[in-house]
């Protein structure tokens, strides 16, 4: 049994999860997202007004579609079965393009952090590929590769690749050396000291990793789909837009907007439970 002190106060470990999560400013969650709430209702009410009432300022809102507008059309493509479609297709993609990216980005990472020969070669490599914006690679996936499905797991993996990579090297080259010594000392292999020392220390930069790369991954996977989709929310955003009908690219928009945050707030609560051992895990879950 561990006990965490929140405040002056030693709490057990096995009875956090009875009380509400708090905050180091000692607010709890649900203030935090009756906040949130409150900041998405009012912007929606804002957009509300500015397209109800034709406002131009340094920004034409008399072109822009309401909100009252965007819900009904956001109504009807949830009553069609192309709204799914899409939705799966999009899923599908982003899910095994950044899963190959973590299969891939987590050991090269590692790898690049530990070994000076990893750095030379494989580090080089990847220091030269980095900077290039993963839509720019979409002309070499439809050359290259043999279905456009194929190219666009490809530009998915690219997008969260380096996000990951990098993360994973610095996480690695700021452990202390120490901790590895330690696990030596005691007779470790070096298979503990990748199983004890590397991967529970390096968590927490991983997992900012995970969050940026598969942010960038969706936004590379709606361009990609934009250019050369078949089916996927950016195709039908694009496809929406080419007809003028503006409240049913909003409804894309909105889409993307979801899902990205669904699939980042998922990794950051798997983070946050992964790395319960840090001090202050207890007070942010």
């Amino acid at each position: 049994m561990t006990t965490a002190t929140i405040g002056s106060v030693a709490v057990d470990d096995t009875a956090t999860d009875s009380v509400p999560a708090r905050t180091p400013d000692g607010s709890n969650r649900y203030w935090h997202w009756g906040v949130r709430i409150l900041v998405l209702v009012v912007a929606g009410v804002v957009w509300q007004l500015l397209t109800t009432h034709d406002v131009v300022l340094w920004a034409r809102f008399d072109t822009i579609p309401s909100l009252t507008d965007v819900g009904h059309a956001f109504w009807a493509a949830l009553g069609t079965e192309q709204y799914y479609l899409d939705l799966g297709q999009s899923l599908i993609r982003i899910g095994t393009g950044f899963a190959l990216a973590v299969c891939v980005g987590i050991p090269v990472g590692i790898a690049l952090g530990r070994s000076g020969t990893a750095r030379l070669t494989v580090g080089t490599l990847t220091e030269v590929l980095r900077p290039i914006p993963a839509i720019a690679l979409v002309p070499v996936a439809i050359l290259v590769l043999p279905t456009d499905e194929a190219g666009m797991v490809f530009i998915t993996f690219a997008a969260a690749f380096f996000p990951i990579l990098v993360a994973t090297r610095h996480a690695v080259r700021a452990l202390p050396t120490i901790w590895e010594d330690s696990v030596r000392t005691m007779g470790g292999t070096r298979r503990d000291v990748v199983l004890r020392v590397i991967l529970p220390g390096i968590a927490p930069g991983v997992f900012s990793g995970l969050s940026v790369g598969v942010g960038v991954a969706w936004i590379c996977l709606i361009s990609a789909e934009m250019i050369s989709g078949r089916l996927g929310v950016g195709y039908r955003t694009w496809q929406a837009y080419t007809v003028v009908d503006y409240p049913q690219v909003f409804v894309g928009m909105l889409t993307i907007g979801v899902l990205g945050a669904l699939t980042s707030g998922l990794i950051e609560v798997i983070g946050r439970r992964v790395t319960r051992w840090l001090p202050r895990g207890q007070e942010q879950r």
